[in-house]
């Protein structure tokens, strides 16, 4: 008995392993997100023209409105088998000679399958956001770097993205915030581990929005009303975590901002 709280003899609680799985995925959804958004921004900005490109834009906003669920349902029935039988075995053979790859590769569900569902649920923003931003810089940017023998990707990389680095902050923070209060999508494919860090990048994981979710049914059934303040500890927690996050990128808008306010 504790506090009033009948708790059972060799139990031990925490959440240390919710977060771990929640700022891994995180982590693994941005490094997959922002190089094929930025990417995918500019040869939509500066490779293509007309119509395409307007038809283009159109479907990858439009990936923006499917609901998580359904790009939950796409990861279990596609991504995971085809993950756990083929890319993560190879893999496993390949770089295994890394610790974060060595070991058994699992069936498919785990910390890296969510990180790259969550990657394709963020793209969109990434890239709609960004796409805008490059189209908007000044003609005479893209001229006077052409006139002066920059080839159209020395143009872009020295020239144009520059100039968006602070979209591209705020960008990277919006699809932040999503992939961390992400729930459906996760909970479907992360293999919903229970007080277990990941050892390796194919291990199931839990994040603390999805596990707030798979465990308040059976939280409202706690007479004792222990199950419902842990899951709040949980959310009050997940709370911080962005509120320091967007502390942090206020901070770098700042450090940006400065030299240019300078000149």
């Amino acid at each position: 008995m504790r506090g009033g709280t009948l708790i059972q003899p060799g139990a031990n609680y925490g959440i240390l392993f919710l977060i771990v799985g929640t700022l891994l995925t995180v982590v693994i959804s941005l490094a997959l997100a922002v190089p094929a958004g930025v990417g995918a921004a500019i040869f939509l900005a500066e490779a293509m023209t007309g119509g395409l490109r307007l038809a283009i834009s159109i479907m990858v906003e439009l990936l923006a409105a499917i609901p998580s669920v359904v790009f939950g349902l796409w990861g279990y029935i596609v991504v995971i088998p085809f993950l756990g039988q083929h890319v993560f075995p190879f893999l496993a053979g390949a770089l295994g000679f890394i610790p974060v790859f060595a070991g058994p590769p699992g069936s498919g569900y785990g910390l890296l399958t969510a990180g790259f569902v969550l990657s394709l649920m963020i793209v969109p923003l990434i890239v709609a956001t960004m796409r805008d931003a490059i189209a908007a810089q000044p003609t005479t940017l893209r001229e006077a770097a052409l006139g002066l023998g920059a080839t159209r990707f020395e143009t872009t990389w020295n020239v144009l993205l520059p100039g968006t680095r602070r979209v591209l902050i705020g960008a990277t923070i919006l699809a932040l915030g999503r992939a961390l209060g992400e729930t459906m999508a996760v909970l479907m494919v992360s293999g919903n581990a229970l007080d277990m860090l990941p050892n390796n990048i194919y291990a199931p994981v839990s994040t603390m929005a999805s596990f707030i979710v798979s465990q308040l049914d059976s939280a409202l059934q706690d007479p004792l009303g222990l199950a419902v303040r842990s899951l709040a500890e949980i959310a009050l927690v997940l709370m911080l975590i962005s509120v320091v996050i967007n502390a942090l990128a206020r901070m770098l808008l700042a450090h940006f901002a400065a030299p240019a306010a300078r000149t």
